[in-house]
């Protein structure tokens, strides 16, 4: 399979780079699965479940929060505030987390204070869904 370069950058670290085969990964526009020579393109990153496939690998899995993604001449760049892979999520946490967001949504409180817990509530709970989801496999 052909490859492409792709660069996946955490906020606070490089998560990945390297050869790749595939990338899929959650936009505004729904998944946006990227091959070798894909066309030029910039989408906003949602929370959700990425994917990628460096070659002669599995699929692997990580959980990342917003960004956004630039692909170019063969060349992908993954900016996200956050990328986490499956046995790096502590899920205990992830649910306390979910638990105080969800209080803090029924709470009356501002309207940033409301979009801040449920940007909270969003990546809790897809910490839980990519950490079930590789427990299941």
């Amino acid at each position: 399979m052909a490859e492409f370069l792709v660069h996946i950058l955490a906020a606070d670290r490089i998560f990945y780079e390297g050869p790749c085969e595939s990338l899929t990964i959650p936009t505004s526009d729904g998944e946006q699965c990227i091959l070798a020579h894909h066309c030029s393109m910039i989408a906003a990153v949602q929370p959700g479940t990425m994917r990628y496939r460096a070659p002669g690998q599995e699929t692997q899995l990580a959980a990342v929060s917003p960004g956004m993604v630039k692909v170019e001449h063969n060349d992908v760049l993954v900016l996200v505030d956050s990328a986490e892979r499956p046995e790096e999520i502590d899920a205990a946490r992830a649910r306390r987390e979910a638990d105080q967001a969800q209080e803090a949504i029924l709470q009356k409180r501002s309207r940033q204070e409301h979009r801040v817990a449920q940007a909270t509530l969003a990546r809790a709970l897809n910490r839980l869904r990519v950490k079930s989801n590789y427990s299941q496999d």
